[in-house]
């Protein structure tokens, strides 16, 4: 990378890029075959309660709404979008996933499904990796599926960015 403000705005560009197509996925899959997409009021429900200690919503979707929840979960969804670019961006630099970028973009989509197996689905009460809800093996399909298109995203968002960059 050529300096820190160009790391930055590709990180911007890519992050964005990535969770655009991966949101466009989640709606796609709603629209055709009905499947719920993550509720991001939730999150930032979640996030909000961070700050006062509570990192625990059980059951989340009883849990007490909080101010801004909306702005919040769907900003943070955002936003980690763009730390995961940075990622591989940062990987991309050290010269190896250049080689493979596809593989690359695609494993760090799919490595970004621990988060919510490991941290937010416990945290939503519903166990690790959904080990608590009625059909966890579905649950993790989809959280695949969504990790997968992020992964996609990345590599479209990339192969884009770079006549941004050239």
């Amino acid at each position: 990378m050529e300096n820190y403000s160009d790391f930055l705005a590709q990180s911007l560009v890519i992050g964005i890029g990535a969770t655009i197509v991966m949101d466009l996925w989640a709606a796609t899959q709603h629209k055709v075959l009905g499947v719920p997409s993550l509720n991001y009021a939730l999150v930032g429900r979640w996030i909000a309660g961070m700050p006062s200690g509570e990192f625990r919503l059980n059951p989340v979707s009883v849990s007490t709404s909080a101010p801004f929840e909306r702005t919040i979960g769907w900003s943070a969804h955002y936003l980690i979008g763009i730390v995961f670019a940075a990622v591989l961006l940062s990987f991309i630099d050290f010269g190896w996933a250049e080689l493979w970028l596809g593989l690359s973009c695609i494993g760090v989509g799919l490595v970004t499904v621990a988060f919510p197996f490991l941290i937010m689905q416990p945290s939503f009460g519903l166990g690790i990796a959904a080990s608590r809800t009625p059909q966890p093996n579905t649950v993790r399909f989809r959280s695949l599926v969504a990790h997968f298109s992020f992964g996609v995203g990345l590599y479209v968002a990339v192969s884009l960015s770079r006549f941004l960059w050239c």
